[in-house]
């Protein structure tokens, strides 16, 4: 077997709407396709971001986060920006609150954490 890309990240929101308004007016992901799933009282709207997707969900009464960053299990979405000081101001003026900057020990590139509307860890990478 060969892994060759990633096709989705599914996040199921407690808020649809609020989490829609931030993926797609805050971040500025373009809509593929949202559908209302009647059965379910859940919406799912794919997002694209490069050649992958975001699955965002809503489900009725979904529970609260149980982990943090540092425990087991997916730790946090990271996207890749040209330029960090640039994407920060962006997030800020639209009052998204970004940690300081700091330089990844490894590469040498400098990266910021952020939180979506459920307080996923989202982080930004240059």
């Amino acid at each position: 077997m060969k892994l060759t890309n990633i096709h989705h990240v599914a996040i199921i929101a407690s808020d649809y709407e609020k989490s829609k308004k931030f993926y797609t007016e805050i971040l500025g992901l373009p809509i593929i396709n949202e559908t209302y799933r009647e059965e379910r009282d859940s919406y799912m709207l794919d997002l694209q971001i490069g050649d992958s997707q975001i699955e965002l969900f809503s489900f009725p009464k979904p529970p609260e986060r149980l982990t943090n960053p540092e425990a087991a299990g997916l730790r946090h979405l990271c996207f890749f920006v040209e330029d960090i000081d640039t994407a920060v101001q962006e997030l800020e003026s639209k009052g998204i609150i970004c940690e300081p900057i700091r330089v990844d020990e490894l590469t040498n590139k400098r990266f910021t954490f952020f939180r979506d509307p459920d307080n996923l860890p989202l982080e930004l990478h240059e």
